[in-house]
């Protein structure tokens, strides 16, 4: 699994209707609903400050909770909508949905790199640059990966790893359909000007013999 899923804890709503939702809202709660799974919806309200600074973390809709409500069982969700005021811009209202083992859902996975001491451009002197420390997947509920994992053993400088160089899990792709670069080995910034200095070097030694 993807390391630990978050608990997150919310309150049975025992009104439903605006009126039950004001009052939460006064209360210093967040109405919400949690739907799906073959499940009557269920009303609650999650404490403002809470939910305000999951929301302010990011990706609150591709993350993967728990959710804890007292009288019920937990039950694995993925936020489908965060409803705001449009002057505030803060939440009004939130929707979650059930996830079932078998669902699919985009998740952001942690990329693991190994082979950093064996690796060539790295004691040449390189720098090790994640251009993506977390790749987008969509994944099964039930079997989420802990991580991804790129070999960097045998890169040189000037290097890269690409999403098509990973072996994924079984059952999980990319949401982006590009081969886009996960990692890359650069150069010390000390030879990268000393390249560029002999590059322009190279170039004022054309334009002059041109010139004659």
């Amino acid at each position: 699994m993807a390391g630990e899923i978050p608990d997150l804890e919310a309150l049975e709503r025992t009104g439903t209707g605006k009126g039950a939702a004001r009052q939460a809202r006064r209360d210093g709660m967040v109405p919400g609903i949690v739907f799906g799974g073959d499940v009557d919806p269920l009303p609650i309200n999650i404490p403002f400050n809470k939910l305000f600074k999951m929301l302010k973390a990011g990706r609150f809709k591709s993350t993967l909770f728990n959710m804890k409500v007292d009288g019920h069982d937990d039950v694995r969700v993925i936020c489908r909508d965060v409803q705001r005021d449009v002057v505030k811009d803060l939440p009004t209202h939130v929707d979650f949905m059930r996830l079932r083992r078998t669902t699919k859902i985009n998740l952001f996975i942690p990329v693991e790199v190994t082979g950093e001491e064996e690796c060539v451009g790295l004691r040449r002197g390189g720098v090790l640059t994640m251009v993506r420390p977390e790749v987008e997947l969509v994944v099964t509920a039930g079997d989420i990966p802990e991580s991804v994992t790129i070999d960097i053993s045998e890169l040189g400088i000037g290097d890269t790893v690409t999403i098509s160089m990973v072996n994924l899990p079984a059952g999980t792709k990319p949401t982006i359909d590009r081969d886009f670069v996960i990692a890359n080995i650069q150069a010390p910034s000390g030879l990268a000007a000393q390249a560029d200095d002999e590059e322009e070097a190279g170039e004022e030694g054309e334009a002059e013999a041109t010139a004659e």
